[in-house]
C-alpha cells in the first residue's frame, strides 16, 4: 500500500524534477515551458501507472489513456478552455480597437500617479468580492493592468500581480464564491459566519498588501498623453465589468464585450469584419499554451487519483494527528497540496472537506473555523500555482510568463502567513 501511495505520488514529482531542473540547467528559471514540463509528467504516468487505489488493474495502455483523455476533458475543464478562448478573443479585439489605451487614459486622468496601484487592487478586491469569481476579475482588468503598466512604465508582471491578488480576497470572501460555497456546505456552517471568522485572518494581510501599493505608488509617474480620450471605445470593459458585477455568467458577459468590441471598432474605423475576425482568431491562438496546460494536468490528475495518490496522502498525513493545532495544520496541509495536485481549490476543498470535518468534530473545532481554513489554505496555494487558471489566464492576457508574476504577489503572500499564524498562535475558542 505504501509504495503504491508513493509510486501514485510520483508524477508530480517528475514534473516539479523537469520543470526546475531544465531551469537550473539553463541558468534561466523561465526557460523551461510549463506544457513541456507537464507533458514528461503525463508521459512517466502513463507508463508507470498500472494498478488503481483498490490494488485493481488499470487495464492495458489504451484504458489508462483513456483514463487519462477522461480527467482532460472533463466538464469544469472544459468550461474553463472555452473560457480561455473567449477571453483571448475579447482581449485581442478589444485591443486592437483602442479600448485599452482609451481606459489607461481615463485611468490616469482621474487617479493621482501614486494611486494607480493602490486603485487597482481595490478595484479588484470590489469586483471580485462582488462577483465571486477570481477568473472572471482577471478577465476583465487585466488588460487594463497591462495598458497601465506600458503607460506608467512599470513592470507588467507587477502591475498584473496587483490584479491577480485582489481577485482572491473576493474568491475568499464573498458569499457567492464556489470556495465559500463548497467550505460551508461541506464543514456544516451558515456563510455568514465563515465570512466573519474569515475576514480577521485575512483583512491584516489586505491592509498591508494596501499599504505595500501606496508605498510603491510614492514613485510612479505616468507618460501618457490624456488630451484626446475617446471615451466610447472604454465602453466594452465598462459593460463587461457591470454585467459581470451583475452576476451573469463569464460566458456571457465575454460573449457580450467581444460583439461590442466588434462595434465599436467596427464603427470607429479601427477595422472591418474580417479585420475583427482576424483579431479574435489571433487572440484565440495567443491562449495555446493555457489550452494544452490544462488538458494535460487534469489527465494527470485524473490518473494520480484513480491510483490512489490523494487517499495515500490523506492516510499519512492524518495518522499522527494528536492535537487541535496538528489538526488544523492538518487541515490547512491537506487543502494546500491537494490543491497543488488538481489546480483547482473548489475540487480541493470537495475532496478534503468531508475528512477535515471528521477531523474538526474530533478534535473540537468550530465548524467556522474549519471552514475558512480549508477556504484560504486552499486559496492562497492556488494564488501561487504558475499552472493554475488564474495565473494561465492572466500572463496570457498580458503576455508574460505566469512565473514572472509570483515573486510581486503580496496579497497572496501575506494571507498565507497571516494564516498560517493564526494557526499557530490560535485562541482556545472562535469568537463570535
Amino acid at each position: 500500500m505504501r509504495s503504491r501511495g508513493i509510486i501514485a505520488l510520483s508524477p508530480m514529482l517528475v514534473f516539479l524534477v523537469v520543470y526546475l531542473g531544465g531551469s537550473l540547467a539553463t541558468g534561466d528559471f523561465y526557460s523551461m515551458p510549463i506544457a513541456v514540463a507537464f507533458m514528461a509528467a503525463c508521459i512517466y504516468a502513463l507508463a508507470i501507472l498500472r494498478r488503481d487505489k483498490d490494488g485493481g488493474s488499470l487495464g492495458e495502455l489504451r484504458n489508462r489513456i483513456d483514463i487519462f483523455s477522461h480527467g482532460a476533458g472533463q466538464p469544469n475543464i472544459m468550461l474553463m478552455l472555452w473560457i480561455f478562448l473567449l477571453a483571448g478573443a475579447f482581449a485581442a479585439s478589444a485591443k486592437q480597437m483602442g479600448a485599452i489605451d482609451a481606459t489607461v487614459q481615463l485611468a490616469m486622468q482621474w487617479l493621482p500617479d501614486r494611486w494607480l496601484l493602490a486603485g487597482l487592487f481595490l478595484a479588484a478586491c470590489f469586483i471580485s468580492l462582488s462577483i465571486g469569481t477570481s477568473v472572471g476579475t482577471i478577465v476583465a482588468l487585466t488588460p487594463i493592468a497591462a495598458g497601465v503598466a506600458e503607460g506608467a512604465e512599470l513592470s507588467t508582471a507587477m502591475v498584473v500581480a496587483t490584479v491577480v491578488g485582489g481577485a482572491f480576497f473576493g474568491d475568499n470572501l464573498s458569499f457567492i464564491s464556489d470556495t465559500t460555497i463548497m467550505a460551508t456546505r461541506t464543514q456544516g456552517c451558515r456563510m455568514s459566519d465563515k465570512f466573519r471568522v474569515n475576514f480577521r485572518i485575512v483583512m491584516p494581510a489586505a491592509m498591508g498588501a494596501l499599504f505595500i501599493y501606496v508605498l510603491m505608488g510614492a514613485d510612479v509617474h505616468t507618460h501618457v498623453d490624456t488630451s484626446e480620450i475617446n471615451a466610447i471605445k472604454v465602453l466594452p470593459y465598462v459593460v463587461v465589468l457591470v454585467t459581470a458585477l451583475a452576476g451573469i455568467d463569464v460566458m456571457v458577459v465575454l460573449c457580450t464585450g467581444l460583439l461590442l468590441s466588434g462595434i465599436v471598432g467596427i464603427c470607429y474605423g479601427s477595422y472591418d469584419i474580417i479585420g475583427w475576425c482576424k483579431a479574435m482568431g489571433g487572440g484565440m491562438l495567443n491562449m495555446s499554451e493555457l489550452i494544452i496546460v490544462s488538458m494535460l494536468a487534469g489527465g494527470l490528475m485524473e490518473l494520480m487519483q484513480r491510483a490512489g495518490g490523494l487517499d495515500y496522502l490523506i492516510c499519512q498525513l492524518t495518522k499522527h494527528v494528536h492535537s487541535r493545532r496538528s489538526a488544523e495544520c492538518t487541515i490547512g496541509a491537506l487543502a494546500a497540496f491537494t490543491d497543488v495536485c488538481t489546480a483547482n481549490n473548489t475540487i480541493a476543498i470537495l475532496t478534503v472537506g468531508p475528512l477535515a470535518r471528521q477531523m474538526a468534530e474530533r478534535f473540537n473545532i468550530d465548524p467556522r473555523r474549519s471552514a475558512s481554513l480549508l477556504d484560504t489554505f486552499s486559496c492562497f496555494t492556488q494564488a501561487l500555482l504558475p499552472y493554475g487558471a488564474q495565473l494561465l489566464m492572466a500572463s496570457g492576457l498580458a503576455g508574460i510568463n505566469p512565473l514572472n508574476i509570483i515573486p510581486h504577489l503580496y496579497y497572496p503572500f501575506l494571507m498565507g502567513i497571516c494564516t498560517v499564524g493564526s494557526v499557530v498562535l490560535q485562541r482556545t475558542k472562535t469568537t463570535e
